[in-house]
Protein backbone atom coordinates (compact mmCIF):
# COMPACT_ATOMS: atom_id res chain seq x y z
CA UNK A 1 0.00 0.00 0.00
CA UNK A 2 1.63 2.99 -0.89
CA UNK A 3 3.11 5.36 2.04
CA UNK A 4 0.63 8.48 1.05
CA UNK A 5 -2.25 6.26 1.20
CA UNK A 6 -1.50 4.72 4.65
CA UNK A 7 -1.04 8.13 5.80
CA UNK A 8 -4.86 9.17 4.59
CA UNK A 9 -6.09 6.52 6.06
CA UNK A 10 -4.16 7.03 9.85
CA UNK A 11 -6.30 10.62 9.94
CA UNK A 12 -9.70 8.93 10.78
CA UNK A 13 -7.63 7.52 13.48
CA UNK A 14 -6.06 10.09 14.75
CA UNK A 15 -9.28 12.10 15.15
CA UNK A 16 -11.32 9.09 16.77
CA UNK A 17 -8.46 8.89 19.33
CA UNK A 18 -8.47 12.93 20.17
CA UNK A 19 -12.36 12.41 20.39
CA UNK A 20 -11.91 9.52 23.32
CA UNK A 21 -9.54 10.99 25.05
CA UNK A 22 -11.69 14.73 25.18
CA UNK A 23 -14.05 12.22 26.60
CA UNK A 24 -11.64 11.13 29.19
CA UNK A 25 -11.24 14.89 30.35
CA UNK A 26 -7.50 14.53 29.11
CA UNK A 27 -7.21 18.42 28.12
CA UNK A 28 -4.25 20.77 28.42
CA UNK A 29 -4.94 22.80 30.97
CA UNK A 30 -3.43 26.59 31.53
CA UNK A 31 -2.83 27.35 35.39
CA UNK A 32 -5.48 29.51 36.92
CA UNK A 33 -3.34 31.95 38.82
CA UNK A 34 -6.72 34.52 40.07
CA UNK A 35 -6.42 37.88 41.73
CA UNK A 36 -8.09 36.46 44.96
CA UNK A 37 -8.18 33.90 47.35
CA UNK A 38 -11.62 33.42 47.14
CA UNK A 39 -14.50 33.06 45.11
CA UNK A 40 -18.17 31.82 44.68
CA UNK A 41 -20.36 31.09 41.80
CA UNK A 42 -23.48 31.17 41.09
CA UNK A 43 -23.90 28.32 39.16
CA UNK A 44 -26.68 25.51 39.53
CA UNK A 45 -25.33 22.40 41.56
CA UNK A 46 -25.60 20.52 38.64
CA UNK A 47 -24.08 22.62 36.06
CA UNK A 48 -21.55 20.76 34.05
CA UNK A 49 -19.72 23.88 33.42
CA UNK A 50 -19.76 24.89 37.08
CA UNK A 51 -18.51 21.90 38.15
CA UNK A 52 -15.23 21.89 35.95
CA UNK A 53 -14.95 25.30 36.16
CA UNK A 54 -14.37 24.85 39.80
CA UNK A 55 -12.32 21.69 39.79
CA UNK A 56 -9.72 23.70 37.75
CA UNK A 57 -10.17 26.86 40.08
CA UNK A 58 -9.50 23.97 42.94
CA UNK A 59 -6.98 22.32 41.36
CA UNK A 60 -4.40 25.80 40.33
CA UNK A 61 -4.24 25.55 44.77
CA UNK A 62 -4.35 29.56 45.00
CA UNK A 63 -8.17 30.02 44.96
CA UNK A 64 -10.53 28.03 47.07
CA UNK A 65 -14.06 28.00 46.00
CA UNK A 66 -16.85 28.64 48.32
CA UNK A 67 -20.16 27.18 48.93
CA UNK A 68 -21.99 30.80 50.03
CA UNK A 69 -21.44 34.32 49.02
CA UNK A 70 -20.31 35.41 52.47
CA UNK A 71 -16.52 36.14 52.96
CA UNK A 72 -15.88 35.26 49.38
CA UNK A 73 -13.71 38.13 48.03
CA UNK A 74 -14.96 37.76 44.61
CA UNK A 75 -18.46 36.48 43.01
CA UNK A 76 -18.98 35.39 39.56
CA UNK A 77 -22.23 35.82 38.41
CA UNK A 78 -24.20 33.48 35.99
CA UNK A 79 -26.32 35.66 33.98
CA UNK A 80 -27.26 33.18 31.80
CA UNK A 81 -26.07 29.58 30.36
CA UNK A 82 -27.46 29.03 27.02
CA UNK A 83 -27.16 25.62 23.82
CA UNK A 84 -28.64 26.24 20.93
CA UNK A 85 -28.95 24.04 17.82
CA UNK A 86 -29.72 25.95 14.38
CA UNK A 87 -30.22 24.04 11.19
CA UNK A 88 -27.28 25.35 9.06
CA UNK A 89 -27.79 23.43 5.56
CA UNK A 90 -30.70 21.82 3.95
CA UNK A 91 -30.77 19.57 0.91
CA UNK A 92 -32.57 19.15 -1.91
CA UNK A 93 -35.66 17.25 0.35
CA UNK A 94 -35.86 20.10 2.56
CA UNK A 95 -34.03 18.42 5.46
CA UNK A 96 -31.46 19.53 7.54
CA UNK A 97 -27.82 18.02 6.33
CA UNK A 98 -26.37 20.30 8.63
CA UNK A 99 -26.66 22.79 12.07
CA UNK A 100 -24.57 25.21 13.98
CA UNK A 101 -24.25 24.31 17.72
CA UNK A 102 -24.06 27.34 20.15
CA UNK A 103 -22.94 27.97 23.58
CA UNK A 104 -22.98 30.85 25.13
CA UNK A 105 -22.28 32.20 28.60
CA UNK A 106 -23.02 35.85 29.81
CA UNK A 107 -20.84 36.74 33.62
CA UNK A 108 -19.94 38.81 35.59
CA UNK A 109 -17.16 39.54 38.44
CA UNK A 110 -18.11 41.40 41.61
CA UNK A 111 -15.82 42.35 44.85
CA UNK A 112 -16.86 41.58 48.72
CA UNK A 113 -18.14 45.12 48.33
CA UNK A 114 -20.34 44.19 45.32
CA UNK A 115 -17.88 46.49 42.83
CA UNK A 116 -17.89 45.20 39.49
CA UNK A 117 -14.38 43.81 38.70
CA UNK A 118 -15.76 42.57 35.27
CA UNK A 119 -18.47 43.82 33.38
CA UNK A 120 -21.34 41.81 31.99
CA UNK A 121 -19.46 39.49 29.40
CA UNK A 122 -20.80 37.29 26.50
CA UNK A 123 -18.70 34.30 25.49
CA UNK A 124 -20.60 32.91 22.69
CA UNK A 125 -18.73 29.18 20.95
CA UNK A 126 -20.02 27.51 17.88
CA UNK A 127 -19.40 24.47 16.07
CA UNK A 128 -20.10 22.95 12.76
CA UNK A 129 -21.91 19.53 12.69
CA UNK A 130 -23.10 17.25 9.62
CA UNK A 131 -26.26 15.24 9.70
CA UNK A 132 -27.33 12.07 8.28
CA UNK A 133 -30.77 9.89 9.26
CA UNK A 134 -28.96 7.05 8.57
CA UNK A 135 -25.82 7.75 11.32
CA UNK A 136 -28.52 9.03 13.92
CA UNK A 137 -27.07 7.34 17.09
CA UNK A 138 -23.08 8.28 16.07
CA UNK A 139 -24.46 12.38 15.27
CA UNK A 140 -25.73 12.38 18.43
CA UNK A 141 -22.88 11.05 20.32
CA UNK A 142 -20.86 13.70 18.13
CA UNK A 143 -23.06 16.16 19.10
CA UNK A 144 -22.67 15.42 22.79
CA UNK A 145 -18.60 15.45 21.98
CA UNK A 146 -18.53 18.47 20.77
CA UNK A 147 -20.76 19.96 23.31
CA UNK A 148 -18.22 18.24 26.19
CA UNK A 149 -15.18 20.12 24.14
CA UNK A 150 -17.15 24.01 23.98
CA UNK A 151 -17.60 23.24 27.89
CA UNK A 152 -13.61 22.78 28.34
CA UNK A 153 -12.85 25.73 26.01
CA UNK A 154 -15.27 28.11 27.64
CA UNK A 155 -13.50 27.19 30.83
CA UNK A 156 -10.46 28.08 29.53
CA UNK A 157 -11.72 31.47 28.33
CA UNK A 158 -13.40 32.17 32.25
CA UNK A 159 -10.38 31.55 33.55
CA UNK A 160 -8.46 34.09 31.46
CA UNK A 161 -10.34 36.47 31.86
CA UNK A 162 -10.74 36.32 35.80
CA UNK A 163 -7.10 36.21 35.66
CA UNK A 164 -6.76 39.66 33.51
CA UNK A 165 -8.98 40.74 36.43
CA UNK A 166 -5.31 41.35 38.30
CA UNK A 167 -3.36 42.91 35.82
CA UNK A 168 -5.89 45.29 34.69
CA UNK A 169 -5.44 44.29 31.08
CA UNK A 170 -8.63 44.19 28.92
CA UNK A 171 -10.26 41.01 28.04
CA UNK A 172 -10.21 40.68 24.36
CA UNK A 173 -13.00 39.97 22.42
CA UNK A 174 -12.48 36.85 20.08
CA UNK A 175 -13.71 35.73 16.47
CA UNK A 176 -16.31 33.67 18.56
CA UNK A 177 -17.73 36.03 20.79
CA UNK A 178 -20.04 38.99 21.12
CA UNK A 179 -20.82 41.78 23.08
CA UNK A 180 -24.27 41.69 25.45
CA UNK A 181 -25.10 44.17 22.70
CA UNK A 182 -24.79 42.61 19.57
CA UNK A 183 -26.02 39.40 20.35
CA UNK A 184 -28.51 39.87 17.56
CA UNK A 185 -25.62 40.66 14.54
CA UNK A 186 -22.26 39.64 13.63
CA UNK A 187 -21.74 42.81 11.82
CA UNK A 188 -20.10 45.94 12.90
CA UNK A 189 -21.06 49.06 12.22
CA UNK A 190 -17.99 51.32 11.24
CA UNK A 191 -18.26 55.11 11.95
CA UNK A 192 -19.74 57.87 9.29
CA UNK A 193 -17.25 59.71 7.85
CA UNK A 194 -16.53 63.07 8.88
CA UNK A 195 -18.08 66.09 6.95
CA UNK A 196 -15.41 68.97 6.29
CA UNK A 197 -16.56 71.95 8.24
CA UNK A 198 -18.16 74.69 5.95
CA UNK A 199 -16.05 77.88 5.21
Amino acid sequence: MPAAHRSWLSWPLLLLTAALLSACGFHLRTSANLPFKSIYMTFTPNSPLGVELRRNILASGNTVVLPTEKDAEATLQVLGETREKVVLILNSQGQASEYLLYYKLTFRVLDANKKELLPPTLITLKRDISYNSSQELSKAAEEVLLYRDMQTDMVQQVLRRLAAIKTGVATKVEPAEQAPGDIKTDRQTSPAPAVPAAQ
